[in-house]
């Protein structure tokens, strides 16, 4: 972490991002802020993330070379940054413990969070187990079905689920109800948001807690190699992995691509791919990109993945998009079915369904000159075990 740092409101030209929020959370967004400064200046509280990152987390994770995958999709060399060794099983661990400690600083006695493919619930309840916190985990209905592995491990840890039956009862739905839960009892809990995204300073929070998965890479590669790769990439939902991955190359001369879930057609409802679908509107508090229908109302979305069905891309993300900064694409469910398999089957490596949409896009890479790319493993596929069986027949 920066011993100075400046917390931006907006990002890029569009001016994505900014706080809409209601006037019951503008105190509790404004304390947050201040108290997120005041930990990131704070040695104590570094030496103390760190202390939990390695001990708890299992950080550094490794810099795992692919030869086989490499040769099968024409590349030289293929890097996997492995945050699928990290405690609990993905890269949400890192900004939930940074957040739980955040509350813990700031005097709160409980925790909020919402998830998706149930990973950012599993990382935060045994973040809570782990420093003594109360958590209530709000899920959509949906997702607690195809993802029932994570919801038994979020009450093993100890952690409440509830089940969010409105809409599409998926991640969506999920912060919906984590921000009213939030709003009603926000003099005592803390809200800890999963990815880059929601009111201002929720983005650069999440964003400057995962930036440790880029940081790392960035050193590993150049110690294995001697040099940058062609290409980094990563899967892309609301960001915080992708941001995590690639912010610390943003100003090095490299391809930067992040890959969306293409579902399974290109009608709207039918994926949830905001780049090139999308429009600018307002959700869950930020200005960004969003997949709406001609009256403006927020679009269903499809995606075999629980983690990339969301209808808004974080609004950093867009903003590296709107820029040029990223190349942004997308891959369907059945490419990216095929990339898990490709992976497990060449490698040893058991995918989580998000990741394996970046993984479907490598051999475009290969196309386009990339000789040496490094790709962010976000997490492991354990959760998504019954959707292989299902679709891969397994």
């Amino acid at each position: 972490m920066p011993s100075r740092f400046e917390l931006p409101t907006r990002f890029g030209r569009a001016g994505f991002g900014g706080c809409y929020a209601p006037e019951t959370l503008m105190t509790p967004l404004l304390e947050l802020e201040s108290a997120f400064v005041a930990a990131i200046n704070d040695p104590a509280f570094q030496r103390e993330l760190t202390e939990q990152l390695r001990d708890f987390v299992g950080r550094p994770t490794a810099l795992t070379p692919a030869p086989r995958l490499a040769k099968a999709v024409g590349l030289e060399h293929l890097y996997l940054k492995r945050e699928d060794q990290c405690h609990t099983g993905a890269h949400k661990i890192n900004n939930a413990i940074a957040q739980v400690l955040l509350a813990k600083r700031m005097g709160k006695y409980e925790v909020i969070a919402e998830t998706g493919a149930g990973q950012h619930g599993v990382a935060t309840a045994a973040a809570c187990a782990r420093l003594g916190l109360p958590c209530t985990v709000y899920m959509g209905r949906t997702d607690m079905e195809r993802q029932a592995p994570n919801v038994a491990r979020m009450r093993m840890f100890g952690a409440t689920v509830e089940a969010v039956t409105s809409g599409q009862g998926t991640l969506k739905e999920a912060v919906n109800a984590a921000l009213r839960a939030w709003a009603a009892r926000c003099d005592r809990a803390h809200y800890v948001l999963g990815s880059a995204l929601g009111p201002h300073p929720f983005p650069t929070i999440v964003r400057s807690f995962q930036t440790v998965i880029g940081n790392e890479a960035r050193a590993q590669i150049i110690e294995r190699r001697g040099a940058l790769p062609d290409a980094v990439i990563a899967c892309v939902g609301g960001g915080s992995n992708s941001s995590g991955l690639i912010a610390p190359f943003l100003d090095d001369a490299l391809r930067r691509v992040v890959v969306e879930a293409g579902g399974h057609g290109t009608a709207l409802g039918e994926h949830a791919a905001r780049v090139g679908g999308g429009r600018i509107g307002v959700l869950h508090g930020c200005r960004t990109l969003l997949l709406q229908d001609d009256a403006g109302h927020t679009a269903e979305t499809a995606s075999v993945s629980a983690g990339l069905d969301y209808p808004a891309l974080g609004p950093e993300v867009a903003a590296w998009a709107d820029e040029g900064r990223v190349d942004v694409w997308r891959a369907s469910d059945d490419e990216a079915l095929a990339a898990a398999l490709e992976l497990c089957s060449l490698e040893g490596i058991l995918p989580a369904l998000e990741s394996s949409h970046a993984l479907a896009r490598l051999r475009d890479l290969a196309r386009d000159g990339a000789r040496t790319v490094l790709l962010g493993l976000s997490g492991r596929g354990d959760k998504d075990l019954s959707t292989y069986r299902s679709r891969l027949e397994l």
